[in-house]
């Protein structure tokens, strides 16, 4: 079955970086555009970044652009998301997910908090 499984969450300070990666497996990886989402407490969810098949075409949301890079390696089936300048307002539970034919496959998300 489909598993998205994230790590790499965790407490920083203002200003520092974090990697997330997100291993997948149950399906075919490498055609399959993959997304990073995170949701505040009382927030709704948000879409962070998301990148194509290829890796070549990408998109972030305006609150992480200049901060955020996401990629992907296709031979190990992972998709990472790196965050520099983290601020407490990217503290957030963030969660990978692929879309499937009828329903989006979420990872059970990994905590990240900004604090000094």
């Amino acid at each position: 079955q489909v598993r998205l499984v994230e790590s790499g969450g965790g407490l920083v300070q203002p200003g520092g970086s974090l990697r997330l990666s997100c291993a997948a497996s149950g399906f075919t990886f490498s055609p399959v555009t993959m997304s990073w989402y995170r949701q505040a407490p009382g927030k709704e969810r948000e879409l962070v970044a998301f990148i194509t098949s290829a890796g070549g075409g990408t998109n972030y949301a305006d609150s992480v652009k200049g901060r955020f890079t996401i990629s992907r390696d296709n031979a190990k089936n992972t998709v990472y998301l790196q965050m520099n300048d983290l601020q407490p307002e990217d503290t957030a539970v963030y969660s990978c997910s692929a879309p499937g034919r009828l329903v989006r496959y979420w990872g059970q998300g990994t905590q990240v908090t900004v604090s000094s």
